[in-house]
């Protein structure tokens, strides 16, 4: 990759990544900060799990979940949106017992055998995109769709394999989407009730950069792109241009958010899938939720308005 800016390399130097969890997830993902908890939520969607960390006491807590949890953010009234394997979800989180209350909404997915959902995220307006994906990263079944807070969904593109990081400009009029295996994140025009058009390629990676992931975007409109196979992250500025790299000790770098009271900090999630025995004897904190003070802020996160 070119056009590195030497400075944001020597920030990430001086601020290193903390593994602040080594929590050894198959596949750790979907990171969302719930500000009126000061906690950062994530699932391994592997094995099933939902993890949640308190970013003031530190203290930690795992449910298991008996579907597939792949993406989730909080709603305004309380509880969570989220996708399970074949559709989309309301999920009430316990804060004392072990089990997870789940209200299914649309299965748009329910005829797409090989298919499950990936990642998520909600927009500005309170509105919650999601994308799927063929499960055996093979043929280009995945679609997006926009789920509404009347918990209506509309299907919105199709044609990939692995669909990842839908996120938003600070303005909320592009919408950013990423085929993985195609190494290429698109942007999309998106007006203010939700219609999406003028679809283009934003940016193209090269094979050495991995595939790209997860990713969120900070105030300055930089996107900050997860690598699987990639050993870190990359920071994007509206123009498409490469303006900084972040290193991590793990190659599978899945999806990231902002977090905190300033939105100031950078909370990471990775994977050990794919790795052999070998390779997570070389990198033993694979798995693990790290944390990253980046000097630039995040955009508040959205909550999902039904």
């Amino acid at each position: 990759m070119s056009n590195i800016d030497t400075a944001a390399r020597t920030t990430a130097e001086k601020s290193p990544v903390h593994c602040v969890w080594d929590a050894k997830a198959t596949l750790g993902e979907g990171p969302c900060w719930v500000a009126r908890e000061q906690a950062i939520y994530w699932v391994d969607i592997k094995q099933y799990q939902l993890h949640r960390l308190c970013t003031v006491t530190d203290q930690r807590r795992s449910w298991h979940i008996p579907d597939q949890l792949t993406a989730l953010a909080p709603r305004r009234n309380g509880g969570f949106i989220g996708t399970l394997r074949d559709g989309f979800a309301l999920l009430e989180i316990p804060q004392l017992g072990d089990r997870v209350h789940i209200k299914r909404l649309g299965t748009p997915e329910q005829e797409a055998a090989g298919n499950r959902f990936n990642d998520g995220k909600v927009d500005a307006k309170g509105r919650f995109w999601a994308g799927s994906m063929d499960d055996d990263e093979t043929k280009p079944t995945g679609s997006l769709y926009r789920l509404d807070g009347d918990c209506s969904w509309q299907h919105i593109d199709d044609n990939y394999i692995i669909t990842n990081g839908p996120t938003f400009s600070p303005d909320g009029h592009t919408l950013y989407h990423t085929d993985t295996l195609a190494r290429t994140i698109y942007a999309f025009d998106v007006t203010g009730d939700g219609r999406v058009g003028n679809k283009r390629v934003f940016f193209q990676f090269d094979e050495s950069s991995g595939f790209p992931d997860g990713m969120t975007v900070d105030e300055e409109g930089c996107l900050w792109v997860c690598h699987f196979f990639g050993w870190g992250i990359t920071r994007i500025s509206p123009k498409g241009n490469i303006v900084g790299r972040l290193k991590l000790p793990v190659s599978n770098v899945t999806s990231c958010t902002f977090a905190g009271d300033r939105l100031e900090t950078l909370y990471i999630t990775t994977a050990r899938k794919g790795l052999t025995e070998e390779q997570l004897l070389a990198q033993p904190l694979a798995g693990g939720l790290f944390r990253y003070e980046p000097k630039v802020r995040g955009l508040a996160p959205g909550i999902f308005s039904g």
